[in-house]
């Protein structure tokens, strides 16, 4: 409220400051430069179509302007004495447009020492002290706009944002210096790489780490301004900005993707911030979730233009999702509208402002009503902004802000001919559409060279405000050397012409510079500098000119206008035509046309968006009964033979012969077939959208996987159709400590939240030997450690430092308050849930002695290790794990692909189970995981291993590393329905997964996988079909900014000699030591 309160309270004040400014009143202190003014202060707009606001609409209305305030709207309003009066009749009236969002370049504020301790928290800088670089002024103001919402450019915490206005031509003045504090959950383009953050997982870390540092720095100040004898906190006044902006201010957070809208709602939710989303245009894709967050957005209009598909080969690489996106990215804003969403539009994105309008236009053809569209861009943005007591609306004590259009703003044919801002006006019909100007056309006249004169011709023509003209010779020599194709745009290939350069229009001149040798080798080579004068009287133009030949010698020229060729007519005709219809082909269509429209109806949204994607969310199957299979329970009954399978509610409800179905079961004729356990992945890096690795520091427990869990992945849909249906998503291994890992289900078509396992325990990724000591980087290693001894230290310090900032926070819970409040620490906390118990380790392991070593270090204090993760010289260290009652996940058959792996043997998982140890097969690659049952069967070649014990190698084994077995892994009554039905027997390289079923929900069948395709292939069809027929696909060239969830790799890039080859590796952005893009 105090906010708010501030707020309108500097928009009075700069209504009082800008009145000054235009009437130049003796009250202002700036001298008057160049004559006096006297712009009239009083205006009456007569006889409009007054817009008052979405839905409310005055015929025949007035609108009376004094200064730079409405005083009165209405009708039968009379013009108040001394008013401009200008008639408006047949036009209408609108609120000047807010548009929501701008960026520019902010100068950080000075620190004194006093900052954040990372440079990407900047919450102190203010995009108010910038202003004089926000750019395309002029340009928006033809769309309407006269407001403008701008945030800093950069930084993760970014500083407060500013409303300005659009009054000058180019410059704007300030309405509010501090509407909101801006925040990204990413990585800043423009930042290296090579410190930390350097991931978006770090990103979000190191925002909810400060967050919860301002709530702590304020209750240490109050602790110590109660009680002087404390230490006195560090002065920080970036956590006492922060700690004032979560109390009343509004937060704006950037959403380059539907996904990070959702991340956006997580942190607004835990930290209770009132929170304004800075949209992506792609919310459509997971419109109901995104709705139900109930926040507010800033919406672009930022449309894709249709992909090049102009040959069959360029079309082959443009993949569906694409082209679905630009099918739909346009009714994004109705789909939200009818969500029932709070949206802003905004220019955001836009390389060309002036195509704004054009844009919203294409959004109410789309189904966005007129009157939304309106609010999104008036009413709504003056509300969340809290300026709508002057702005957003044409009523009496609001800014004289308006707009004056010829027809409906958002109709294709309404032309925005004046912007008022603040009361001063600026016309722009003229200049979009100029009057034709009598110069432009043919003439001709004499040049004087060495005696001679030599007969030329002049073509000049406008297009919109633009002139150019060629200069042709009327007899050239017939030695007249061929011209270059770029010295002219003369479309008759059989005359030589000189193109006219730098051609100026003024007035009643026109200047240019021409080689002239171009038209005519006797004319002299260089740049002739050529000036136009023209004069009008009564039906005549007369044209005479001064050439100023390169050795500086002028001449006088008298030109005739000639007479145009009747075929030269002819074609200037067509290309006129030829634009008016592509300028009007969407405008009019055919019955066929519109036939062939309807043929797109067909195309529905997919979740997610693209390929083999569902129109709704899988189903759970009342009952499911599988009938007469081979099934591998991987429980103590092992292999029946021709038995059947009840699921009932997602659970498995009864294994026997001859089951009787329920009523409405789904019944699946399994004779012949065999029936497996889902397969779990314990090591997987898929799915994920905030990079594999935090490498910025050597400890990072405090990142989180589980925050960036990307639900429209394929390798999900990919590693389904190999009868995976659970995966332990972890960190790289960077760091001796690195992130929280994420079990997920594999759950086709469902959002981020609901991938997740909810009854997995917690676990965290730890890493030994080469990748986190960086044997293998090429730069000189800066981190700490640096050796394998030094990994060891910092394990033991850490631990050590969490149970002391555990300790410390026992006490100050048991009333023992004889300090400061202590600190949370995101990082600390996670490693004091190991030593608790509440959190399992995942520690990536090559060498025999490392293994040991930090098996020791667990048993001091006291923690018994999740998995030993590749674990491939575990077979040397077997009777120290099994005594430790470590678990074993390792790779089937892969060594010698790095130097601490050459000890490495095929034999290795069967050695470890034949110890006692529980053995996984992982991946740790996306391909391989859509074959984990045939690396199960090398256990069986290598070692010797039975095959039902080998098949658990992937199943029960996985399950009972993650601690998930009570749930999955084997096929007894109670678990969760995740099964899979092969062609064959489950270890055979010739049979094939025919179906996949998770929480009794088929998520995967080849029927299924055969629709989809034939789907998808139908519908690419009709997109590139309706490309093609508009003229759409042409490339533009030039470099697009890359997709934020594409410059991250999906892989664990500092794990050497893996093959991740793949085009989704493609990453350009991503460059450890470089600048982002």
């Amino acid at each position: 409220m105090l906010r708010q309160s501030n707020c309108l309270l500097g928009c009075f004040l700069f209504l009082i400051a800008i009145s000054t400014a235009v009437a130049q009143d003796h009250g202002d202190a700036r001298p008057v430069v160049g004559l006096r003014e006297n712009p009239p202060d009083r205006v009456f707009l007569k006889d409009a179509r007054v817009v008052v606001q979405p839905g409310q609409v005055l015929e025949s209305a007035s609108v009376s302007i004094q200064g730079t305030t409405i005083v009165a709207v209405g009708t039968g309003l009379t013009p108040p004495d001394g008013a401009h009066v200008i008639d408006c009749t047949g036009k209408s009236i609108y609120a000047g447009l807010i548009d929501g969002y701008g960026e520019v370049d902010t100068p950080e504020p000075p620190t004194g020492g006093t900052g954040h301790w990372n440079g990407n928290v900047l919450p102190r800088r203010a995009a108010a002290t910038a202003i004089q670089s926000v750019s395309d002024v002029a340009a928006s103001r033809t769309q309407g706009v006269t407001m403008r919402l701008i945030a800093p450019r950069g930084a993760i915490v970014k500083g407060s944002s500013c409303l300005v206005l659009l009054d000058g031509n180019s410059r704007v003045s300030l309405v509010d210096d501090d509407v909101a504090q801006h925040l990204q959950l990413t990585v800043p383009r423009d930042k290296r790489r090579d410190s930390y953050p350097n991931s978006p997982m770090g990103a979000i870390a190191l925002l909810r780490q400060t967050l919860a540092d301002a709530d702590w720095y304020t209750r240490a100040w109050q602790a110590y301004t109660a009680k002087p004898e404390l230490p006195r906190p560090t002065r920080n006044d970036d956590l006492a900005r922060l700690a004032d902006d979560r109390t009343d201010g509004l937060f704006v957070i950037d959403a380059p993707n539907e996904r990070m809208a959702l991340r956006a709602e997580q942190i607004a939710g835990e930290f209770s911030l009132d929170l304004l989303i800075r949209g992506s245009g792609r919310e459509y894709r997971d419109l109901n979730a995104i709705a139900d967050t109930g926040r507010p957005l800033l919406i672009p209009v930022d449309f894709p233009d249709a992909p090049d598909v102009s040959s069959e080969a360029a079309a082959d690489d443009v993949t569906t999702l694409e082209l679905m996106h630009w099918h739909f990215a346009p009714e994004n804003p109705a789909l939200l509208a009818s969500a029932g969403v709070t949206f802003c539009l905004t220019s955001d994105g836009l390389d060309d402002p002036k195509s704004f309008l054009k844009n919203i236009r294409a959004a109410v053809e789309r189904g966005l009503s007129a009157d939304t569209a309106l609010a999104a861009v008036t009413t709504t943005p003056a509300r969340l902004f809290g300026v709508d007591e002057i702005a957003g609306r044409v009523r009496a004590g609001s800014l004289a802000n308006l707009i004056v259009t010829e027809g409906d703003l958002f109709d294709k044919e309404g032309k925005v001919l004046e912007t008022w801002v603040a009361g001063k006006r600026f016309e722009h019909d003229a200049a979009s559409s100029p009057q034709p100007d009598a110069l432009e056309g043919t003439w001709k006249t004499k040049v004087r060279v060495d005696g001679k004169r030599i007969p030329v011709r002049l073509e000049l023509k406008r297009e919109k405000k633009k002139w150019s003209g060629n200069v042709i010779s009327e007899n050239p020599p017939k030695t007249q050397p061929d011209k270059k194709k770029d010295d002219s745009d003369n479309k008759d290939s059989d005359q030589a012409s000189a193109r006219l350069n730098k051609v100026t229009r003024a007035v009643d001149r026109l200047t240019a510079w021409v080689d002239l040798s171009g038209a005519d080798s006797r004319m002299p080579a260089g740049p002739t500098r050529i000036t136009i004068v023209s004069v009008a009287e009564a039906d005549a133009l007369n044209v005479f000119s001064t050439l100023t030949m390169p050795d500086g010698t002028p001449q006088t020229l008298d030109w005739q206008r000639a007479e145009v060729a009747e075929k030269d007519s002819v074609e200037s005709d067509a290309d006129d035509q030829e634009g008016d219809e592509d300028e009007d082909s969407d405008d009019e269509k055919s019955d066929s046309e519109q036939a062939d429209d309807s043929l797109l109806d067909e195309i529905a949204i997919t979740y997610p968006l693209g390929g083999l994607g569902v129109t709704e969310p899988v189903p759970v199957a009342p009952a499911v009964l599988f009938r007469g299979a081979t099934v591998w329970t991987c429980s103590d009954r092992g292999v029946l033979e021709n038995t059947d399978v009840l699921v009932v509610a997602g659970k498995i409800n009864a294994i026997g012969v001859s089951l009787k179905p329920p009523k409405d079961c789904v019944i699946v004729d399994a004779s012949g077939k065999h029936l497996s356990p889902g397969l779990i992945d314990c090591h997987s890096h898929m799915g994920t959208d905030g990079g594999v690795n935090e490498s910025g520091q050597a400890v990072t427990a405090e990142v989180r996987v589980g925050d960036f869990i990307d639900n429209s992945d394929i390798n999900v849909y990919r590693q389904l159709a190999g009868g995976l249906t659970t995966s332990n998503i972890l960190h790289g291994s960077a760091n001796p400590i690195g992130g929280q890992n994420q079990v997920i289900k594999l759950r086709w078509g469902d959002g981020m939240q609901a991938m997740k396992f909810a009854e997995a325990p917690a676990g965290i990724k730890f890493a030994l030997g080469e990748n986190v000591k960086r044997s293998n980087r090429s730069e000189s290693p800066t981190r700490y450690p640096a050796s394998r001894m030094g990994v060891e230290q910092l394990f033991r310090d850490r631990f050590l430092a969490a149970k002391e900032y555990d300790e410390q926070h026992r006490r100050w819970r048991s009333g023992r308050r004889d300090g400061l409040p202590p600190r949370v620490d995101y990082e600390l906390d996670v490693v004091a849930e190991i030593l608790r118990g509440e959190r399992w380790i995942h520690c990536h392991s090559y060498r025999q002695d490392e293994i040991v070593a930090l098996l020791d270090l667990l048993d001091t204090f006291d923690v018994t290790i999740g998995t030993l993760q590749h674990i491939l010289e575990g077979y040397k260290v077997a009777d120290r794990m099994k005594q430790h009652g470590a678990m074993a996940s390792a790779f089937s058959d892969w060594w010698a692909y790095k130097f601490e792996v050459y000890d490495a043997i095929p034999y290795n998982g069967a050695i470890m189970h034949d110890v006692g140890i529980v053995v996984s097969f992982n991946s740790d690659d996306r391909e391989l995981a859509r074959h984990l049952n045939t690396e199960a069967a090398k256990a069986v070649k290598y070692g010797g291993v039975p095959a039902e014990e080998a098949l658990k190698f992937v199943t029960l084994n996985p399950a009972m590393q993650l601690r998930i077995d009570d749930h999955v892994g084997s096929i007894e009554i109670g678990k969760d329905a995740d099964v899979v039905l092969w062609s064959g027997p489950p270890l055979s390289t010739l049979s094939r997964c025919e179906q996949t079923w998770v929480d009794g929900r088929r998520m995967f069948s080849l029927e299924q996988d055969r629709e989809r395709h034939q789907r998808d292939a139908r519908w690419r069809s009709l997109l590139i079909g309706k490309i093609l027929d508009k003229g759409f696909g042409r490339s533009k060239g030039g470099d697009e900014e890359i997709e934020e969830e594409d410059r991250w790799f999906r892989y664990d890039e500092f794990c050497h000699g893996h093959d991740h080859d793949d085009e989704q590796d493609q990453h350009a952005g991503h460059n450890h030591g470089g600048v982002q893009r």
